[in-house]
């Protein structure tokens, strides 16, 4: 389960409103859109970059930032470049199918010769990857990996036996795209003689389907294969293709950790490709090194975790002379290591009570690595570059709230996108040293309409919890706070493994809606407790083997700790969550009954049995082996607690967190003769979106708060 980033969609159409007041009219209207720039990539030389505008694939230079024109003409979702730059691939359209994966059109235009290939004959690919030496487009069509030769158009198919809901072949199936996050499980080798590709059987994994309504007759059917804690996961093979032979190797693992395969991973050397691997326990990973002309296998280390290892986000990344950088949490703190080509630590790069959250690139020149880190505190994200052999350090973004870099291929630039929580996205250009050298663009218009209609910027505190842990909380109080006045209190959370709601940046989401509350008169605040992340390895992973205990603990105590503020009323105090918020939402409203008057559950999970294994397990382990964790932490087991108002959300689609969960929790709330409020979406999915939906959801959702809190 990815942390689910709940945005507000806005129409396209414009409208004139009177000021003073942050209405969802306005919100939905687009009245506060921001602006930004997208496909930000730098060009080989160092001197360019190119973005994504309405007319084209556009063309600025660094030194001046002044455009130089399109390279390609016409309207693209998205573009990548061959290593050599000589032709793009080009995303014309695309379908949707889960989180990560989608159906596309793609062309390739060779930018020397003009000349434009459709790949696949103009029908749907998936992942496609240039071949390093640009000759050749890899991708997927109906679960089987092919190539296109780029000069005669040739189309080669790698494998066979692709069926869906039963054979993938270097494509991730459901469970590893949404919690290994992407899609793609193939790739070439450094010289482009062969690639490397993971298969799936997901032949023995339960199945799960789901109606979709529409407007037929009779309900139509989702199915797909979707593995719940405990149950089988696809048994995942990795192969070897030789492209000049065609010959097909099956990769012997029997002697390395072999359960899961979740990337694969080119080195800076030819005939080589590293698989990171692990066992079912998520609490160690193999770095295998295979050789593709012999099949030779090579463990290069194995980072292990007594509690869970993050497979789902490694940073592993090979320099000029094949050794690499691998990102730990082993100190305590999620930093950088150096290793030899071999797998022998060289030493470890980053040090410090912060977190290494972002890798941007190594400087071979001044050998600096390029790096966001929390050093300037867990609420806050900068740049810094380091020098690998010295350790010698310097930040070149703002100092404070989010900051991330886009870096030239020579890093003599970098593109700074910045916020905090009280200023919108700014877009700077900068020189490697951090000096600015032109703003490229600013969101002062949103700003603006936004503080002319009374927006309420965050306020940053800190709230001890039971454990003697300074929690990190924001609150937004209405522009005519008096201390002497009591106001209801609406509490948002997410509270996920690893997540962060409490950051000093700015949000075009659920930011906005809070505004529109606390101009009704209410205080909204957010306190992020035990188990989420930029605090160190024993905060976030205090919750192991008991996923919801630790976390509604401190959202109860934060409660209360607000509660006994002068300016509080302890009995209007509200919850709201949606994912894993809504199962703290539902926990709240069940175990926190005492405290909690209200609480909105949005696609909330009920019963960790009910999610899938490797995010479940990652945390929990299987529920064969610890059926406590899952039965003690399920609202469903206090649904006889639940005195407040309570209001639950789903889609019947939902293909992440199934509609079931409302579903068992509702009966345990009907058993126990409770009352509550339910609202079921038709067709719709996880994010719960298209066409008026989100106004309609917000609009509910507010009536229920102006009416219960």
């Amino acid at each position: 389960m990815k942390k689910f980033i709940l945005t507000l969609t806005v129409a396209a159409a414009f409208q004139s409103f009177s000021a003073q007041e942050i209405t969802l009219d306005k919100i939905y209207s687009g009245y506060y859109r921001g602006k930004g720039i997208a496909g930000i990539t730098s060009m080989k030389n160092g001197e360019n970059y190119l973005v994504i505008e309405p007319t084209g694939i556009a063309k600025y230079s660094y030194k001046t930032s002044q455009k130089e024109g399109n390279i390609v003409d016409g309207q693209f979702e998205s573009y990548e470049f061959s290593d050599d730059e000589s032709k793009i691939l080009l995303l014309k359209e695309s379908e949707p199918i889960y989180r990560h994966s989608f159906l596309g059109k793609f062309d390739v235009k060779d930018l020397k010769s003009g000349k434009v290939i459709s790949l696949n004959d103009g029908k749907n690919v998936q992942e496609p990857r240039f071949s390093p030496d640009a000759t050749k487009v890899a991708f997927i069509s109906e679960n089987n990996l092919y190539y296109q030769d780029l000069n005669s158009g040739k189309i080669t198919q790698i494998t066979e036996h692709g069926v869906k809901n039963k054979i993938l072949n270097g494509l991730a199936d459901w469970v590893y795209e949404e919690e290994f996050g992407h899609a793609r499980l193939y790739e070439w080798t450094k010289n482009s003689d062969a690639i490397v590709f993971v298969k799936l059987d997901e032949t023995e994994v339960p199945e799960i389907y789901i109606p979709i309504y529409g407007k037929s007759l009779y309900p139509k059917e989702m199915r797909y294969k979707y593995p719940k804690a405990g149950e089988k996961n696809s048994v995942v093979s990795a192969h070897i293709y030789q492209l000049n032979d065609g010959k097909k190797t099956k990769v012997n693992l029997e002697n390395f950790k072999n359960y899961y395969i979740p990337n694969v991973v080119q080195t800076a050397k030819p005939d080589e490709i590293v698989l990171i691997t692990s066992e079912r326990v998520q609490n160690a990973s193999d770095v295998l090194k295979v050789n593709t002309k012999t099949g030779e296998v090579k463990k290069l280390f194995t980072e292990t975790d007594e509690k869970w290892i993050d497979t789902d986000s490694p940073t592993l990344e090979f320099l000029e002379d094949n050794s690499f950088l691998w990102g730990s949490e082993r100190d305590g703190h999620r930093h950088l290591y150096w290793y030899d080509k071999d797998g022998k630590l060289k030493k470890q790069v980053t040090k410090g009570d912060w977190e290494v959250t972002d890798y941007y690139g190594f400087n071979p020149k001044s050998k600096e690595i390029y790096v966001q880190t929390t050093e300037k505190g867990s609420i806050n994200k900068v740049v810094s570059k380091i020098n690998i052999e010295n350790g010698k350090a310097q930040l070149i973004s703002n100092g404070e709230g989010n900051n991330s870099a886009n870096f030239s291929k020579n890093y003599n630039y970098f593109i700074e996108t910045s916020s905090t929580a009280a200023k919108p996205y700014t877009y700077i250009l900068k020189d490697g040293n951090g000096k600015v050298v032109k703003e490229l663009q600013n969101n002062n218009d949103q700003l603006q309409k936004l503080k002319a209609d009374n927006f309420v910027e965050k306020e940053f505190i800190t709230i001890p919890n039971e454990a003697g842990d300074q929690m990190n909380a924001w609150v937004m109080k209405p522009k005519n706070f008096d201390k002497n006045k009591k106001y209801p209190l609406f509490m948002f959370q997410y509270s996920g493994p690893g997540s962060q709601q409490v950051a000093n940046s700015w949000d075009n989401g659920n930011t906005l809606w809070f505004n529109h509350l606390v101009q009704k008169g209410y205080i909204v605040a957010c306190v992020d407790g035990r188990g989420t992340g930029y605090k160190g390895a024993k905060f976030k992973k205090v919750t192991y083997m008991n996923l919801g205990k630790y976390e509604i603990e401190d959202q109860i105590a934060a409660a209360k700790w607000f509660g006994n503020q002068s300016y509080i009323d302890k009995t209007r105090i509200g919850m709201f969550g949606w994912s894993f918020g809504g199962y703290m939402t539902s926990l709240a409203m069940t175990k926190g009954a005492d405290v909690f008057k209200a609480g909105i559950a949005v696609a909330p999970v009920t019963n960790w049995r009910y999610y899938d294994t490797v995010y479940t397990e990652r945390f929990m382990r299987t529920p064969q082996e610890n059926p406590d964790g899952y039965d003690k932490n399920s609202p469903t087991k206090y649904a006889n607690l639940l005195k407040g108002k309570f209001l639950m959300i789903h889609g019947t689609a939902d293909d992440n967190v199934h509609f079931q969960n409302s579903m068992e929790f509702s009966e345990a709330l009907i058993q126990n003769k409770k009352q509550f409020d339910f609202m079921a979406y038709p067709d719709k999915n996880h994010g719960i979106f298209g066409g008026q939906t989100r106004p309609q959801l917000y609009q509910k959702m507010t009536d229920f708060i102006l009416e219960n809190l």
